[in-house]
């Protein structure tokens, strides 16, 4: 084999390398191991036909189990295939209507190539509404609030093709929440839908059926990590802190106003100044730098049972964090005895195997985190049953694997700063020493005396 031909065949394999390691990159940036399954699933049905096109009904199932849309709500988009144009909509809107000039008599409701469509705020007029619409665009996750776990419009298409065989699929999915986040694949036929009469004695069917997968990736919707985790223990003085820069760094040289002093005279104008969107996170200046810190405590000891504290800390000014929840994985959640303040739920994403647990407040009482100042901050305790076999506070055992708020992963300290024992610390080591040696000196001179 001569060297030209080797050269190349070491050069194809370098590029096949490359293409496979990026694309197992690219395709593990979605995927989430605590819930692998998790997706926004849209459904596309046509209802019926119209002179010129159909009228559909457009239905967001969230079958993520803790990762939900808060407000300011979903926006969804798409492109036409054809010359499409939405005659009406019930449940929802267009953000645009488009150049509509080539329309005599009936004006469409949007004629844009690529529409963007919002939820109706609660409060519309019953005869705009329908089913699991008009909730300001709020989607809850699946576990937490399953009813509400939906959001649906019906929309009535022109131009479209009146049949199964000329009407198109819509191209180009996308879903804002409100930033980026979700991908969606391709439109696919499936099918029809399936409705059952409210006496239940009558079902009825869609003429067409599609579903659009969506699927989240913290990646893309944030570069940088949107919350840390910070430790404590009754067994150790030592407070471990967030990681320094966890979610970014101060700089107000190549970013002024990235972050405000809660002190500072112009925090008021910092958060309702003019031009300033609620959407545009403006944090305490912190060591962190993050919007949210999760605190965990290990706050007791007894002979069958530990407490552990946990605290959430809102340092957004511009945020209420609604319906927030906590994913927290620790090997003694299988051993959960008591949940203070808020609700629980195990997720067993691994089988059998019961280390995962849900938190979220409790409805009216703790379920909205409010913005950063003396209300910014939720806690709760947990009782833990101690196993025989497992349990320890040696090594970091006492405090969780992994931490998520509100579906995004958390920044957690490095294992070797976690709160140790007493009994590894050289200094309380040496005090153990010293107190042995004057109890041996206190006995010898005791013995002295009685001798």
């Amino acid at each position: 084999m001569n060297r030209s031909s080797l050269n190349f065949k070491r050069f194809a394999f370098s590029i096949a390398l490359f293409l496979a390691l990026s694309f197992l990159t690219h395709s593990s940036e979605a995927y989430d191991p605590l819930d692998p399954t998790g997706n926004i699933t849209i459904k596309w049905d046509i209802m019926q036909w119209t002179a010129d096109g159909y009228v559909g009904v457009v239905t967001m199932y969230n079958y993520q189990k803790y990762r939900h849309i808060q407000p300011p709500g979903w926006t969804l988009g798409w492109a036409w295939t054809k010359k499409e144009v939405i005659w009406s909509m019930v449940g929802s809107q267009a953000t645009e209507q488009g150049d509509c000039s080539k329309f005599k008599g009936n004006i469409p409701h949007c004629c844009k190539r690529n529409p963007s469509i919002v939820d109706l705020l609660p409060g519309t007029p019953y005869n705009m509404q329908i089913a699991n619409c008009c909730k300001g665009g709020v989607v809850s996750s699946w576990i937490q609030d399953p009813p509400n776990a939906v959001a649906s419009f019906q929309i009535s298409v022109g131009q479209s093709g009146t049949t199964n065989t000329t009407v198109r699929a819509p191209k180009n999915v996308t879903l804002m929440v409100p930033g980026p986040g979700y991908t969606c694949g391709p439109a696919k036929k499936v099918p029809s839908s399936k409705f059952v009469s409210q006496d239940g004695r009558r079902i009825t069917q869609s003429l067409l059926t599609w579903n659009i997968t969506c699927t989240y990736s913290q990646f893309l919707a944030q570069r940088t990590p949107t919350c840390c985790v910070s430790m404590s223990s009754f067994y150790n003085d030592t407070i471990v802190n967030c990681p320094t820069c966890s979610c970014g760094c101060q700089n107000n040289n190549t970013n002024p106003g990235s972050c405000v002093m809660g002190n500072s005279p112009y925090l008021q104008q910092a958060i309702n100044g003019p031009g300033k969107s609620s959407n545009t996170p403006l944090v305490q200046c912190t060591s962190h730098m993050c919007p949210v810190r999760v605190h965990w405590h290990v706050k007791l000891n007894y002979k069958d049972y530990w407490r552990v504290k946990v605290a959430i800390t809102n340092f957004n000014y511009r945020m209420n964090y609604s319906q927030w929840n906590l994913v927290v994985q620790h090997p003694n959640f299988n051993n959960l005895t008591t949940m203070f303040s808020f609700n629980y739920e195990s997720l067993v994403p691994f089988g059998t195997i019961n280390d995962t647990a849900m938190l979220w407040g409790v409805k009216y009482y703790n379920d909205l985190l409010m913005a950063a100042g003396p209300n910014g901050n939720v806690q709760s305790e947990i009782l833990f049953r101690k196993d025989p076999e497992a349990f320890t506070f040696s090594k970091g055992w006492a405090f969780p694997r992994r931490v998520y708020f509100n579906g995004d992963n958390c920044v957690m300290p490095s294992p070797d700063q976690y709160p140790m024992l007493p009994n590894s610390s050289p200094r309380l080591a040496q005090q153990l020493v010293n107190t042995i040696f004057v109890a041996c000196l206190s006995l010898t001179s005791m013995l002295i005396l009685r001798g």
